[in-house]
């Protein structure tokens, strides 16, 4: 399987603060319990897996309340006690939801992994200005942290409203170029969800890289020659099950070439827009995709690993990537990273620049909590071919991502 050009850091959109988070972040897990430091251009890090941490973002499906999120104690900054319910939205509108769903939708409705859209700045006003318990949550969590830090209630104050005129004044900066947004399931999924879901959407053929005849036989392949990937953990929705990993891997990478293909041949946005939705209400299929991006991912960084131990020029990204104690080479970082994907936790910011590799396509991400600095609109890989496609995400705390769409007319013309 060809791999393409490997594009080197360089001066581009979101380049220098690209690069700056992959030093700062990706050299060890940003997660609650690991300390983040870079020493004369070497990683330090905490050398043990990742604790178990959800998505902050992580909800019960707003189509489906029987499954819920139980009740932790995690008592840090932005990670705070969930309750069962959704914490984006209002207790009274759960309730009419509740009453909408028993007597319009029945409780066989299949779940939504991708919201629908709604104005990009009513979203802002209901979740960072209204009575949802995120935004309760947050606050609790800010006003908790400054009073840690010994300030005064008056400081307390101020720097709340600053922090959520930051985050106001950053979604009124992505109005300008997008119209609507579309809240993303959190799973500790919500960052392949979120890329794979934007990039399967958009008017376009079928990537080259999917056509290569040689991709359904890399998990063989790999595995053959790697016999550490048979550590491989699948998937939540697939435990259980006794499946082959070769077959399985197979035949998610099989569904990924199939169901892009086949939004590819659709004819309007909006054809394929309704179909790539009913894929993403589809569990089995859905978390196939997963298994195919992340078995991408775990190829892209092998043969990054293999280019730096042969002394040749890899991207800046992939020497931090394997810098960590818990990354130092392709087998670590399957199983103290990837394998944790959709179970303990999601990707870090060093890995979204591998999630880039693997799927060859641009990640341009506004990060809302740096409003006002370089790093609100942050791009992953830093210089990329001017080929690939690009994905625009959302980020409110550097784990969780929505999607913005609808492009403004002033800005697309």
């Amino acid at each position: 399987m060809s791999r393409g050009t490997m594009p080197q850091p360089g001066a581009w959109l979101g380049a220098s603060c690209a690069e700056k988070l992959a030093r700062e972040a990706g050299a060890v897990s940003p997660g609650p319990g690991r300390a983040a430091a870079l020493e004369s251009g070497k990683a330090a890090a905490g050398g043990q897996p990742r604790a178990a941490v959800r998505c902050p973002a992580e909800h019960t499906c707003i189509c489906d309340k029987r499954e819920t999120v139980s009740a932790t104690t995690l008592k840090c900054f932005i990670w705070c006690d969930f309750s069962e319910e959704d914490m984006y939205r209002a207790a009274d509108e759960i309730e009419k939801e509740k009453e909408l769903l028993i007597h319009e939708r029945g409780l066989s409705e299949p779940k939504l992994s991708v919201a629908p859209e709604m104005d990009i700045m009513d979203y802002c006003k209901k979740e960072w200005r209204g009575n949802t318990q995120k935004a309760t949550c947050m606050k609790k969590s800010f006003r908790g942290t400054f009073f840690h830090r010994n300030k005064t209630l008056p400081e307390v104050s101020n720097n709340h409203f600053e922090f959520f005129d930051a985050f106001t004044q950053g979604y009124e900066e992505v109005s300008q170029k997008f119209t609507s947004i579309r809240r993303v399931r959190g799973d500790n999924y919500c960052a392949l969800r979120a890329t794979l879901f934007q990039a399967m959407s958009q008017p376009a053929g079928l990537p080259s890289w999917l056509q290569d005849p040689e991709l359904t036989l890399l998990p063989e392949k790999l595995i053959s020659k790697y016999s550490w990937i048979k550590q491989w953990k699948l998937g939540l929705k697939f435990e259980g099950k006794s499946e082959d990993l070769v077959d399985k891997i197979k035949e998610s990478l099989t569904l990924l070439r199939k169901k892009w293909a086949g939004l590819a041949e659709l004819r309007t946005a909006e054809a394929r827009q309704k179909a790539c939705d009913e894929l993403f209400t589809n569990e089995e299929e859905e978390y196939s995709l997963y298994e195919a991006v992340k078995f991408l991912m775990l190829h892209r960084a092998i043969e990054l690993y293999d280019d730096k131990e042969k002394g040749e020029d890899v991207p800046f990204f992939s020497v931090l990537l394997f810098a960590r104690d818990t990354s130092s080479d392709p087998g670590q970082l399957l199983r103290n990273h990837l394998n944790q994907v959709g179970h303990t936790g999601g990707l870090e910011q060093i890995e979204m620049f591998l999630l880039a590799y693997a799927v060859r396509h641009t990640i341009q991400v506004y990060r809302l909590s740096k409003y006002s600095t370089e790093e609100f609109i942050t791009v992953y890989p830093t210089d990329p071919p001017r080929d690939w496609p690009v994905v625009t995400l959302i980020a409110e705390d550097d784990r969780h991502y929505n999607i913005p769409v609808r492009v403004c007319e002033e800005t697309s013309l």
